[in-house]
């Protein structure tokens, strides 16, 4: 039975350790989570705590034996051999503290020698003594689970049969035949709050790219190659058919709903109804949609004998026959939300104000500078609905309404005499924001506002005109602008964004150091657990703790997207997600690799990394593949290129060593990361899909992740974010120099002497992620001299950086040491 009241004040060292995973002790340790601050008061950064205290409380089969009904403390008494890695965790006002003080409340200490070593040893201290856990508990922080998870639990809840059912008595009585599910949110975000996973609650499958179309008899999930693996394992096949999108054979959405009208006409001459929510398809997609079923009837005409309908023949007019039609069902709720029972609140945390030592450009610079833009393109309005276009204008950060991402839900628009923040009262209430906006002359609306006045801003002036990207905006935002009226093109906040200043790429280049020493910590306590404590480790407990060292570092805020930790063939899920009580769910040993993919946001900069690691015999196939990943990497990081050099021209150099053997991978090698914002930002990328021309510019950061995956054995992926820079100017010696030859004899590098020769200018990479890359898994034979130098310098790089930020002698440096020495070569 679970204690309650009382009767659960008190417990024994024995009955506690039947009460802790070794996940939950490591996550207690004072190296893995002690912090002197508050991390977050809103709900997600809660999450830490939760997520943490889910290990305690949750992941282990034991954990219903902590009950918290009515408030009731408990103890567990016992004594400890050791205070080396003993820490205190309280609840504080702010949201969940880990440091010195705290108070009283659950109080544990435990100590008992496990496999590895004995009491008192540095194996028996990681993930094993508990030194103390004071709160006092808000049942929010136990019962609150991340939001995925919450809608994962509700997915289950009902059968695919059952939803699908439910799903088309709704269609049916709304009057469409087929109904559209995207991934997103109104403002097209990657990753959205709970509210709108609509497409995860639906369909069982969860992530972050693809798009379910129901009819009234079938139902398909349209997804990207990222996903197929875990698509294929989420979906329920006796009722959802999963469409790779981009393979032979594999129509597009636009394409496979066309063709669908026409067959849906010649059965039951009447057109197709395709419902969707204008609020949650962009403005792009409807348009395509359109001009799709217009084409189809052009098509269908062509073959039929009669080229008009019959109403439009008994009239003698020549119409147009339409076979489908597009139903925004304007004025009823998303078909999806009619289902779903006890479906989340939309969240309302509010912004903080990020400080111009991190932004680094005032809002009143980048709205003139948005205004001048708008005089060239003769635009009245212009109109921001990426909710880290608004985060980025109004140098403001949100914690909570989005997993993982420091935006709030907002729009804005400047016209060129007022500026207008779009969103809920709350989200300004701090003074600080209030008055941040005040000074910036930001006049603040409801959310619901924006449609309205993008209409009235029409009527008011009909020489206006509004500037507004169809391919980043929703369908009901742009539907409002006549087309004579539009300005369709990328906006002028997202090149700014992406081309850092000064200040934010400092707070980067700080970012990924400390992330490097977290990261020190972390390795050196799995290697522990792995190597000395001959134990296994969940990919949960791996999660949770490389968060917690996260966490201890300064203006840490939450991690920057799920953390991918995948051992074995979960691995080749390129974006898993480790959960409790998943049968997919695997362990840590010598005899399977493990890819990491994490990262952090931090107040000041974003880090997104990719290691794969193994800590025992990896074998030779193994090894080559890893080394001909890692020969992609440095290809790519080498490369100097003229300005105007979009990211797929690099692109295959990222693959040339896995082509070579016939091998590939299905994912673009490199996305846009954001300066304290999303950890995927436009406009660039690396990638072998030619339709993003957008180019190189200095001052962007890149990620650079090359990979290869054996769907259910291993995937290895090895990944650093990289900042464009100068080739002249990060070079300095030599730069008055003639002839070919800079000071003290040197050759002046070529590029330099292009550029004098013929004016081009180049750019080059230069890393930002520091941290080691495992070197016993690198075949020697296949690296070149080149590519071996590139390492060792690379290590060299990196032991100086965050080695300066370790303690001497601690288990983080000799790991760093021993990772960070010059790889030893054939003789």
């Amino acid at each position: 039975d679970e204690p309650k009241g009382e009767e659960a004040s008190t417990m024994t060292v024995p009955a506690a350790m039947t009460l802790f995973s070794r996940a939950a002790a490591g996550l207690l340790l004072s190296n893995t989570t002690a912090s002197a601050k508050t991390i977050s008061s809103s709900p997600l950064h809660r999450s830490i705590a939760r997520r943490s205290l889910a290990v305690l409380f949750i992941a282990t089969s034991s954990a219903r034996a902590f009950s918290f009904a009515g408030g009731g403390r408990n103890r567990i008494t016992g004594t400890t051999r050791s205070d080396a890695f003993g820490g205190l965790a309280s609840n504080s006002r702010g949201g969940f503290e880990v440091g010195v003080g705290g108070g009283s409340g659950l109080s544990i200490i435990v100590s008992t020698p496990r496999g590895g070593g004995g009491a008192g040893s540095p194996s028996s201290s990681f993930a094993r003594n508990v030194r103390t856990f004071s709160t006092s508990l808000d049942s929010s922080d136990v019962a609150t689970i991340d939001s995925m998870e919450e809608v994962k639990i509700a997915a289950a809840k009902t059968t695919a049969a059952e939803k699908l059912a439910a799903m088309r008595a709704k269609m049916e009585e709304c009057g469409v035949d087929v109904y559209l599910v995207p991934s997103d949110d109104p403002h097209l975000s990657e990753y959205v709050p709970a509210a709108y996973m609509r497409r995860g609650f639906l369909t069982d499958f969860h992530g972050s790219a693809g798009t379910a179309v129901v009819t009234m008899d079938k139902a398909y999930l349209w997804t990207d190659s990222r996903y197929f693996n875990e698509a294929s394992l989420r979906l329920d096949s006796d009722h959802w058919q999963l469409m790779k999108q981009g393979q032979p054979k594999v129509p597009t959405i636009t394409k496979f709903l066309s063709n669908l009208a026409a067959i849906h006409f010649m059965e039951k001459s009447k057109p197709l109804r395709v419902g969707m929510d204008a609020y949650v398809h962009s403005a792009s997609f409807a348009g395509d949609l359109g001009e799709a079923f217009e084409e189809a009837a052009k098509d269908y005409e062509s073959v039929q004998e009669e080229g008009t309908n019959g109403d439009a023949a008994a009239n003698g007019d020549d119409a147009r026959r339409v076979i489908a039609e597009i139903d925004t069902l304007d004025g009823m709720p998303n078909v999806v939300d009619s289902i779903w029972e006890g479906r989340p609140a939309l969240p309302k945390n509010p912004f903080r104000v990020q400080p111009m030592k991190y932004a680094g450009m005032t809002v009143v610079d980048k709205v003139s500078k948005i205004r001048s833009e708008m005089k060239e393109k003769k635009a009245t309005l212009s109109v921001f609905s990426a909710l880290d276009d608004v985060a980025y204008l109004f140098n403001l950060r949100c914690m909570g309404d989005v997993e993982t991402c420091p935006v709030g839900i907002s729009y804005a628009t400047v016209s060129h005499d007022a500026v207008t923040l779009y969103c809920d009262e709350e989200k300004v209430a701090p003074l600080e924001v209030s008055e941040h906006l005040k000074s910036a002359e930001v006049t603040v609306q409801p959310y619901g506002n924006i449609v309205g006045d993008i209409r009235s801003h029409l009527e008011s002036n009909s020489r206006n005109r509004v500037w507004l990207d169809n391919s980043r905006s929703n369908h009901a935002l742009s539907r409002v602008v006549p087309k004579p009226y539009l300005v369709d093109a990328q906006n002028p906040v997202t090149p700014m964004k992406a081309c850092k200043n000064d200040a934010e790429m400092e707070g980067m280049r700080r970012a990924h150091v400390v992330d490097g020493v977290a990261m020190a910590h972390f390795m050196a306590w799995l290697e522990c657990a792995i190597l000395v404590e001959k134990r296994t480790v969940s990919e949960v407990e791996v999660d949770e703790v490389l968060t917690g060292f996260r966490a201890k570092q300064e203006g840490f805020k939450e991690v920057s997207f799920p953390t991918i930790a995948g051992v074995g063939p979960n691995g080749a899920i390129v974006h898993y997600r480790a959960a409790e009580g998943s049968n997919l769910l695997k362990h840590l040993d010598d005899k399977m690799p493990i890819l990491i993919d994490s990262g952090g946001q931090y107040e000041y900069g974003t880090t997104d990394v990719t290691r794969t690691w193994h800590f025992g015999d990896a074998g030779d196939e193994f090894r080559e593949l890893y080394t001909r990943v890692l020969k992609g990497n440095i290809g790519v990081d080498t490369m100097i290129f003229p300005e105007s050099t979009p990211g797929f021209v690099l692109d295959v150099f990222a693959r040339k060593s896995l082509w070579e053997v016939g091998k590939d991978y299905g994912h673009g090698t490199g996305h846009g990361v954001g300066a304290a914002l999303n950890v995927h930002e436009g406009p660039h990328s690396i990638s072998p899909r030619w339709a993003n021309k957008e180019v190189m510019k200095r001052g962007m950061v890149v990620s650079n992740e090359p990979g290869f995956y054996e769907d259910g054995n291993f995937g290895i992926r090895i990944e650093n974010l990289l900042e464009v820079v100068d080739v002249i100017g990060d070079d300095k010696d030599g730069d008055e120099a003639t002839n070919g030859e800079g000071v003290d004899g040197r050759v002046e590098p070529l590029a330099k002497r292009q550029k004098r020769a013929d004016g081009k200018h180049f750019l080059k990479f230069a890393k930002l992620t520091m941290i080691p890359i495992q070197k016993n898994l690198i075949n020697l034979d296949l690296m070149t001299e080149a590519e071996l130098d590139w390492l060792d310098a690379y290590h060299q790089e990196v032991f100086e950086k965050v080695g300066s930020l370790l303690e001497e002698g601690s288990p983080a440096m000799e790991w760093l040491v021993k990772s960070c020495e010059k790889i030893e070569r054939k003789k």
